[in-house]
């Protein structure tokens, strides 16, 4: 049976400011031969992707085949009531063009955003960790109030609970790219940090999605050698100017409370629809969501924020925000 940990936000040691656990220690004398290393690993993973993509290739041709050849004229079933864990593909409409042209401006004069500059009555809801068991509520929420949100996902976490991620792409939110493995990059090699990110966006496309062009450090942890990788994968930086801290499991008031404070045009307010339990989120959400809107609030995604209120140029680089 697979198994994964979709706990690891609530792993006291790896939150932000605290040091991730040391290398193991050398083996003793006489013990077994270690296992592949770290690179050998993420090339063997790179060469399974992309036999997973073949293999997807050929099954997604031969489902068109057999519809063809069957002649029925019946619509096609939509891929989560099936259980096809893969977003239909179709063009981009004219809005998510200048959404997109939107982000590779602000990318060609810097390489982070946390806010826009505040000339729109916008806030941008981001959630990172998923996706998760928790994930199909948090989508239920924004369904049901028709708010398209900003997703930063974790790679592995696509292998079992991709269809939320599905889900996502049909309702027009967008995927960002949060790693394959949710490390601190200020920890890692440039190799693995480009390993990290590309992972993500390999599993990302499988699935269907475009892809991404935004990125969200985990724990807030990056170095200039980051940067440096963004660079090559084209890649903005997302940070935030509200942490709600919901991780944590304060209480729906506090989550709501916080988010509330700090409302103000072009705010980014970070949630978590994964990474731990989740139900405070899923019940604060629907506040939130009647609480900006009751203040003139419109709540979009991170491309559209962009597109309407792009952040100012010459901001400075921020520090690492993982404390260490």
């Amino acid at each position: 049976m697979p198994r994964w940990s979709w706990d690891f936000e609530d792993e006291p040691q790896r939150r932000a400011g605290s040091k991730p656990p040391g290398p193991p220690p050398p083996p003793l004398p006489g013990a077994e031969t270690p296992g592949p290393t770290r690179r050998e690993a993420l090339i063997r993973r790179r060469r399974a992707l992309a036999a997973a993509a073949a293999v997807g290739l050929l099954a997604l041709l031969a489902i068109v085949v057999a519809a063809a050849s069957s002649g029925s004229g019946r619509k096609a079933p939509h891929p989560l009531s099936t259980g096809r864990v893969r977003a239909t593909r179709r063009a981009p409409t004219d809005p998510e063009r200048d959404e997109a042209a939107a982000v590779r401006s602000v990318l060609a004069y810097t390489p982070f955003v946390k806010e826009g500059s505040g000339t729109a009555k916008e806030i941008a809801l981001t959630f990172d960790d998923g996706p998760g068991p928790f994930t199909p509520q948090v989508l239920s929420v924004l369904e049901h109030y028709h708010v398209r949100a900003t997703f930063f996902v974790i790679g592995r976490m696509l292998r079992y609970f991709g269809a939320s991620t599905v889900r996502e792409i049909e309702d027009g939110d967008v995927i960002g790219d949060h790693t394959e493995n949710h490390p601190m990059l200020a920890h890692l090699s440039a190799h693995d940090q480009y390993e990290e990110l590309f992972e993500q966006i390999a599993r990302v496309e499988l699935l269907g999605g475009r892809r991404p062009t935004l990125f969200r450090p985990p724990y807030g942890s990056f170095d200039a050698t980051t940067l440096r990788e963004l660079a090559r994968l084209h890649l903005l930086m997302v940070l935030w100017s509200v942490d709600t801290d919901d991780y944590e499991q304060p209480g729906v008031p506090t989550i709501v409370q916080r988010a509330m404070e700090g409302a103000h045009p072009g705010a980014i307010i970070l949630l978590h629809d994964a990474g731990g339990q989740r139900q405070q989120t899923i019940e604060a959400l629907p506040q939130i969501i009647k609480g900006f809107r009751a203040r003139g609030y419109k709540l979009v995604t991170i491309p559209k924020l962009l597109a309407d209120d792009p952040p100012p140029q010459g901001q400075p680089i921020p520090p690492n925000l993982s404390g260490d």
